[in-house]
């Protein structure tokens, strides 16, 4: 990955790394086809923001379901919000994912859910039939 963890965890499906920086987790250039080999969906690299309009960073990586960065990760979020949660002693966020098409989450820690806002753009409608 190039990156220097602070912090390493995994959850059920994720490896979860907290990096230093922001830069860290923007210049993170993993080895797919070592990462593929990793026992698990994907990992979430993640830091504090050094900016005032978010409260963390991330990136998501998963190539061994197909997918080596995903732009927007709502499940990858519900792993970080209590992982800030419990570091920043706060329940609402803003968090940016900073693929190559990037973008902003509203985050809320409600109990054991968590509840995510964001801005999406419809590119399939259909409807199921009985």
């Amino acid at each position: 990955m190039g990156v220097k963890p602070i912090f390493i965890g995994r959850s059920d499906d994720d490896y979860l790394i907290e990096v230093s920086s922001e830069d860290e987790v923007k210049e993170a250039a993993p080895d797919f086809g070592r990462l593929i080999q990793v026992s698990c969906r994907g990992v979430i690299v993640t830091a504090l923001s050094a900016s005032k309009n978010y409260d963390f960073i991330s990136r998501f990586f998963a190539p061994a379901v197909g997918v080596n960065e995903d732009p927007v990760t709502g499940s990858a979020h519900c792993r970080l919000t209590p992982y800030w949660q419990a570091k920043l002693k706060k329940n609402e966020f803003i968090a940016y994912q900073a693929s190559k098409r990037g973008g902003f989450l509203q985050l809320l820690a409600a109990g054991d859910r968590v509840r995510i806002r964001g801005k999406a753009v419809t590119v399939l409608k259909g409807e199921l039939l009985k």
